[in-house]
């Protein structure tokens, strides 16, 4: 269920808009040109009316060169501070605490021969991704030379950006707990007897039985063990890394939040007779956005679409030959490895029936105004030390796919860009490191789905658990991409990922362990509702689709409402009685939902948590809480029926209570969107200066939540401003590519003295799409700008 009255309102209200698109102040086809060092040749930038770039180069290297070069102009403080943060250079701007943040990200380089990794890239991707470092230090070049050009917050901060390398493309691989934290919770649970208890917050999806490996001691794993994987051992005070200011409660449940859709249409079942592909990455909202719209041509490249800032290459879009799209496949890549130390030489430790000495890195972190820091960097066969506990003869290593040789992620979406079919993106994928669900749609009317990831082979372990680090439970390997879950056209004529358990039902898991741990299937199962029903899917459909807010767990609450409720409980229970289920941003039992839904998860949470296990569980899963309200047991008590309708009484009762309290005394007034609210503001406006520099974004009314296709996620704990859903959306009419829609929000630049810093604020809450043009023609005919990039020997 889209969101009516707005989508329906759209077109009137956005051109009545002062300074909205419709209404582009800047010169058509204006032109000028700047003389750049880096580039080989001439690059034309074409500006469209809506603020995409189209690149036109005579090389490949060229091509990246005026991504690179385009990104710094409209996000570089963003991908500098993302750049700083993952080289672990931020004491150095800010002062000595970030030391001990800068520590923890260089534990997390990649330590092997650079060289050699640059040399086995396929054909081309080292070309590309030079040219886009190329053109990163070009515009960072330029402002030194202009400062008065650079983004505001480097004049505020007293800082300089830093000149990128493409050694880093290989160094970085990024610090990320991954599943560590539940590891060492199911060993804390385990050593109370509660291990089954962990399956209330996070269900096994295939199911499965907890096998603790042999050796390990569960009554010694703790917290402690996480060491620097912790936010709170490696603070930064500084908003890039949010999720260090947040509680454990916190950050699982925006982990668990984030997401996204993406289905694939052929042609027996489109409307157009061509495939259609759409897909809407759910990610961070709040903050600059993680995506940045741009089209390279160049002889052997012609790819559109949205890119991630300081990623060379598009995401999400399409070529000349196909669409392509993604959402996150569940991959368990981490490991946590109990290491046994010997006793009075810390440096060594127990692995395969030998005493071997740790790898060690010297390194020196600068620090503003105090000397340099020097820090010793542990490895065990390339696994980073996390924690030591000499005293206790122990030592954690966090095995990570990221820092295997050949976990070039950073080149793996540049190798994707430059495939033909499928068959070659097969090939590109086995670059590909971050778990993904990769959707594809070409111009023959071919579909397929392929899931894309390192997977580690774990042939002792099921990786649930932390396991002794002897040797007997290393990794042995990476799953092939070949044994990966795909399909490729098949018999249904549409396929979709929403991060649901999607591995299909006769793939051999219990010989190739992938993951145990899903996103809940409500958005999946509401699009599958959706695309089932439609014999003949449109590209109107997709949009429509992207902005559904029809509940499914709403549904589902509505059905257990008791036939007899008290008399607190008697208004929520009728107006909910009354309601389609929809999140509209002006409905009132949406409103009243989202106040119960809390109210239910934490009486329910009181009722079945075992009270010796409530400082390790902080939440109940709300798949598997509404699958035990449906069918009760005597963990609810010995009348589980009785007791499931008091819960439920008294969530309806304290839900009107709240919702009286947020949005007034007459429930005709309350509006779901009153509260749920779109502000964009700068990651540091918490500092006078920034805030005043950059000003909000703000004003915005959105219906949905996070289990809806229109995810507009939330965390209660913080408010009802949305958190999380999809910045970026993208419809792709396969073939007839002028056809295709997107929507970025707020806009390319994050500089507020750019046009283009909050212009598609207005068409994104309001669901209305805008063409992304591809063709020559096209683009040619709306066109706003001309830039030519020109090498400075010329």
């Amino acid at each position: 269920m889209i969101q009516r009255r707005a989508f329906l309102l759209a077109s009137v209200a956005l051109a009545g808009m002062p300074g909205s698109l419709l209404a582009n102040p800047r010169v058509k086809g204006a032109a000028r040109s700047v003389k750049l060092n880096g580039a080989r040749a001439p690059v034309e930038v074409v500006e469209d009316e809506l603020g995409v770039p189209h690149v036109r180069a005579a090389s490949l290297h060229d091509a990246f060169f005026g991504q690179g070069y385009l990104v710094a102009r409209d996000r570089l403080f963003q991908i500098d501070m993302e750049h700083r943060r993952d080289m672990g250079r931020m004491a150095e701007a800010f002062g000595p605490r970030f030391v001990a943040a800068d520590r923890a990200a260089r534990l997390f380089l990649y330590r092997g021969d650079i060289d050699a990794e640059l040399a086995a890239l396929p054909p081309g991707v080292l070309e590309c991704a030079q040219g886009y470092v190329a053109g990163v230090n070009a515009r960072i070049e330029e402002l030194a030379a202009d400062p008065a050009q650079l983004p505001l917050e480097y004049g505020i901060l007293g800082i300089s950006p830093l000149r990128w390398d493409i050694a880093d493309l290989v160094r970085n691989r990024g610090i990320s707990m991954g599943d560590a934290d539940d590891e060492v919770r199911r060993a804390q649970l385990q050593a109370r007897g509660l291990l089954d208890v962990d399956q209330l917050m996070i269900p096994l999806r295939p199911a499965w039985s907890f096998t603790v490996p042999k050796g390990l001691d569960v009554a010694a794993v703790s917290d402690a063990d996480l060491g620097v994987l912790d936010p709170a051992n490696r603070p930064m005070d500084f908003d890039p890394v949010q999720e260090a200011s947040l509680d454990a409660e916190g950050r699982w449940g925006d982990r668990f939040a984030l997401g996204s859709n993406a289905w694939t249409i052929a042609p027996s079942r489109s409307a157009t007779g061509r495939p259609i592909l759409a897909n809407d990455p759910h990610l961070g909202i709040g903050r600059a956005s993680p995506r940045h719209m741009c089209h390279l041509s160049a002889p052997g490249l012609d790819v559109i679409g949205a890119g991630a800032p300081g990623l060379p290459g598009i995401m999400q879009g399409h070529t000349d030959r196909f669409a392509f799209g993604r959402t996150n496949f569940h991959i368990d890549q981490t490991d946590l490895f109990i290491l046994r130390t010997k006793e009075g030489d810390p440096g060594r430790y127990w692995h395969k029936g030998q005493w071997k000495a740790f790898e060690t890195f010297e390194d020196e972190i600068a620090v503003k105004g105090e000397p340099p820091e020097r820090v010793t960097l542990r490895y065990a066969a390339g696994r980073p030390i996390v924690s030591q506990d000499a005293a206790r003869n122990r030592a954690v290593a966090f095995a990570t796919v990221s820092m295997l040789p050949g976990a070039n992620q950073r080149f793996a979406i540049i190798a994707i860009n430059l495939s033909k079919d499928w068959a070659s993106l097969r090939q590109a994928f086995k670059l590909h490191v971050s778990p993904t669900n990769h959707h594809y749609a070409d111009i023959d009317g071919n579909t397929g789905w392929q899931t894309i990831g390192f997977t580690p082979r774990r042939p002792k372990h099921d990786g649930l658990l932390p396991a002794p680090g002897d040797g007997d439970f290393d990794w042995t390997g990476i799953l092939p991409v070949e044994d990966m879950p795909h399909v490729y056209n098949p018999r249904e004529g549409w396929f979709a990922s929403a991060n649901q358990m999607n591995l299909p039902a006769d793939y051999p898991y219990r010989e190739r362990i992938i993951s145990f741990s899903w996103s809940d299937p409500f958005r999946y199962n509401r699009i599958a509702e959706v695309l089932r029903a439609q014999p003949k899917h449109r590209i109107e459909d997709s949009i429509a689709l992207q902005h559904d807010v029809q509940s499914l767990p709403a549904r589902a609450l509505l059905k257990l409402l008791p036939a007899n409720v008290s008399a607190e409980a008697a208004p929520a229970a009728a107006l909910l009685r009354r309601w389609d289920c929809g999140i509209e941003a002006d409905s009132a039992a949406a409103l009243l939902y989202e106040m119960v839904m809390p109210a239910l998860s934490t009486d329910f949470y009181d009722r079945i948590m075992p009270a010796a296990a409530r400082d390790l569980i902080p939440s109940v899963n709300l798949s598997e809480m509404l699958r035990i309200l449906a069918s009760p047991d005597k963990r609810l008590g010995d009348d589980p029926a009785v007791a499931r309708d008091a819960i439920i009484d008294r969530a309806l009762a304290a839900g009107w209570k709240k919702a009286v309290e947020v949005g007034g005394a007459d429930p005709a007034r309350w509006k779901w969107g009153d509260l749920h609210r779109v502000t964009i503001a700068h990651s540091l406006a918490s500092s006078p200066a920034i805030a005043a520099a950059f000003p909000k974004i703000d004003g915005g009314r959105s219906g949905g939540d996070g289990t809806t296709p229109m995810a507009r996620g939330f965390n209660p704990k913080r408010g009802f401003n949305v958190t999380h859903g999809a910045s970026y959306l993208f419809v792709a009419d396969v073939g007839a590519w002028d056809n295709s829609r997107f929507l970025l929000l707020p806009g390319q630049s994050a500089d507020p003295r750019s046009p283009r810093y909050r212009d598609f604020y207005p068409y994104w809450l309001a669901g209305a799409m805008q063409p992304l043009w591809f063709s020559e023609a096209a683009v040619d005919r709306h066109a706003a700008e001309r830039l030519t990039l020109t090498p400075a020997a010329d």
